[in-house]
């Protein structure tokens, strides 16, 4: 596996704006066991290859750039945390990182939606637009008020159903990659997929008309 970081910064989804990577080559073994043992190198290009999609995924959760970027950094904060109480990943790191990114946006959004209304407001002016991949069926909202439309109607949906659009519109992944992270085959996340944009589309519909 080779991890690189290249010049340059984030936009709205894009590449990470601190630093530039060294490459490296390890495979998934080394991957796991270099983390075990907390070699500093193999943690920094662990970091370098997989933050990237952890901020995506944050991103087009939260649809706010700050927020993201501390979501993010709470991921390693927690994976270097499990590690040392010897808990942390023992095979498929992606798939636990992206996993402890979905629990961390659903804790996220429960803290906000207890915050009184007037705090709310303030952060839906602050807050920048969804993005929005171009597979995405959704494409055609463009303004802010109704990319806010999306993202509250993508958290009206259950977990599984947040879960499978944000790993295959936002991070793009394979119906194979997404089932084998969240554990299921790939006729079961093609029929996750299909019923959560029907649901998507119903809790959106009604305020684009």
């Amino acid at each position: 596996m080779i991890y690189y970081q290249s010049l340059g910064t984030y936009n709205s989804i894009g590449f990470h704006r601190y630093g530039v990577y060294h490459r490296l080559m390890i495979d998934d073994s080394s991957e796991i066991d270099g983390l075990n043992s907390l070699d500093p190198q193999i943690i920094s290009a662990i970091h370098n290859q997989y933050y990237p999609d952890i901020y995506r995924f944050a991103r087009f959760r939260v649809s706010d750039e700050v927020t993201a970027e501390d979501i993010a950094g709470e991921v390693f904060m927690r994976l270097l945390e499990a590690v040392h109480k010897g808990r942390g990943p023992r095979i498929n790191l992606r798939g636990w990182l992206l996993r402890t990114t979905a629990n961390i946006v659903n804790d996220y959004f429960r803290k906000i939606y207890n915050r009184p209304v007037e705090e709310l407001s303030e952060m839906h002016e602050n807050s920048m637009d969804l993005y929005l991949p171009q597979e995405d069926p959704v494409v055609i909202l463009e303004r802010s008020e109704q990319n806010q439309l999306v993202q509250n109607g993508l958290e009206k949906l259950t977990d599984a159903q947040k879960l499978v659009i944000t790993l295959r519109f936002a991070n793009k992944l394979s119906l194979e990659e997404t089932a084998k992270l969240m554990g299921k085959n790939a006729n079961t996340i093609k029929a996750l997929q299909c019923r959560a944009l029907i649901a998507l589309r119903k809790n959106i519909g009604k305020d684009l008309l």
